[in-house]
């Protein structure tokens, strides 16, 4: 079986969402598969899940390959679970990301793209311990708005943007830029590679500022 890229979304989709921001979080994703299905090397390699998190986090799609994936209606409400969110990812990553063994090459390790407009509301520190014992590859955690909170965002991972607004054109930008993201990813993976850093995905589009 061929070695798969895996790319989680964990989308917040909290109370603060509503309206506009939550409409281009599911158009968004809806082009960032478009686009990765022009793509040969994501066709063959890369298969995505998205996780939202509002007062619970739960699984809406699991890891499904490119030309079978839907995405489903969302709605905005709630609060921000962002630690019930990494528990629920280290728990896929367990049971969805086929491990390396003495016999069998496992999969590649996961791309993880978290977005976020507000401050976790639950304790975060405990799913950040529970996803921090798994092995992924790079973590891009997105600030969307001015009321997301960086300083936490940067604990989980070094590689953290912020956009200054959630409306729907910057939020379109950045799901542009993670799509040629996993697409870097899945030519890197091809030729034996994985993405470790910032400096090798695509240079955010200006709506996307690199948080340093």
């Amino acid at each position: 079986m061929a070695r798969r890229l895996p790319v989680y979304l964990i989308l917040d989709t909290s109370g603060s969402m509503t309206g506009e921001p939550i409409a281009a979080v599911e158009t968004g994703v809806q082009t960032l598969v478009s686009a990765l299905r022009q793509d040969p090397y994501a066709l063959e390699t890369a298969y995505l899940s998205v996780i939202t998190f509002d007062s619970n986090a739960k699984q809406i799609v699991p890891l499904t390959e490119l030309t079978a994936f839907q995405m489903p209606s969302i709605q905005a409400n709630g609060l921000t679970s962002l630690g019930d969110a990494l528990s629920l990812l280290a728990n896929k990553i367990d049971s969805e990301v086929t491990k390396t063994t003495a016999d069998v090459k496992g999969d590649w390790k996961p791309l993880v793209f978290i977005m976020t407009d507000g401050g976790p509301t639950d304790n975060w520190q405990k799913g950040l311990n529970e996803f921090r014992k798994r092995k992924t590859g790079i973590v891009v955690a997105c600030a969307a708005g001015q009321g997301a909170d960086t300083k936490v965002l940067k604990q989980i991972t070094e590689c953290v943007v912020q956009l200054d607004t959630t409306d729907s054109s910057t939020i379109k930008a950045f799901f542009k830029w993670v799509s040629a993201s996993v697409s870097t990813g899945s030519q890197k993976v091809d030729s034996g590679t994985e993405v470790v850093g910032l400096g090798e995905l695509p240079p955010p589009p200006p709506e996307v500022n690199i948080v340093v």
